[in-house]
């Protein structure tokens, strides 16, 4: 399982999105300005930052916060 979090430069909220993320081993960031970033959200249909996927081994999306910051609570209710 993995937590996808997909930031930009520009975005006043991908600093505490960042901050969330680096609370969990399970995650990577993913940067809209990084070609990797881009492809990947591209993949996803990512169109907005922050957003956080939760995948599973298959990169198979199994919940989906886009647009926003999740809390911490939601996040480890489905990683669980």
């Amino acid at each position: 399982m993995e937590l996808k979090v997909f930031i930009s430069e520009n975005c006043p909220s991908c600093p505490a999105a960042k901050e969330l993320a680096l609370r969990y081993p399970f995650s990577k960031l993913y940067r809209l300005e990084e070609s990797e970033g881009l492809a990947e959200a591209a993949f996803h249909n990512v169109l907005c930052t922050p957003s956080f996927l939760l995948v599973d081994e298959e990169d198979r999306i199994l919940k989906a916060w886009r647009c926003h910051i999740p809390k911490p609570a939601e996040i480890e209710h489905f990683a669980a």
